[in-house]
């Protein structure tokens, strides 16, 4: 898992380190039962305050993303698969929107969109 901290961001650095793990997670990166770094090693990788990464891991365990086990460290949840597929179905529509207007300003029909798709689509799986 890498996670890059960007002074040029308006995000506060909770926010960014909380955003690509979330992202980790939801996109497959980082698996149920996978193990994550100490609150205090994340801190020490990323020279940011250890309050800065409890903050972290507290809210993902909110999210139920994360478990927390005392004395043996923080993993990725199993229990929340619905979940993780829920925020993955949400990304994905969030993409197709884009695309959506992205089509609209290029003046594309539906039916240019769907080929294009389906053309892309199929090149993928001759891949």
């Amino acid at each position: 898992m890498k996670i890059l901290i960007s002074n040029a961001s308006s995000d506060p650095i909770y926010i960014q380190i909380l955003t690509q793990i979330r992202q980790s997670i939801l996109s497959g990166e980082l698996v149920a039962g996978d193990s994550l770094p100490s609150i205090r090693q994340l801190a020490k990788d990323l020279q940011v305050s250890v309050i800065t990464t409890k903050r972290v891991y507290e809210e993902l365990e909110k999210e139920k993303l994360i478990d927390s086990v005392v004395g043996k460290g923080c993993f990725v949840s199993g229990a929340n698969q619905d979940f993780i597929r829920e925020q993955r179905m949400k990304r994905l529509e969030e993409k197709m929107l884009e695309i959506i207007r992205e089509s609209k300003e290029l003046s594309m029909t539906e039916q240019d969109v769907i080929h294009l798709f389906t053309m892309l689509s199929e090149e993928e799986t001759s891949s």
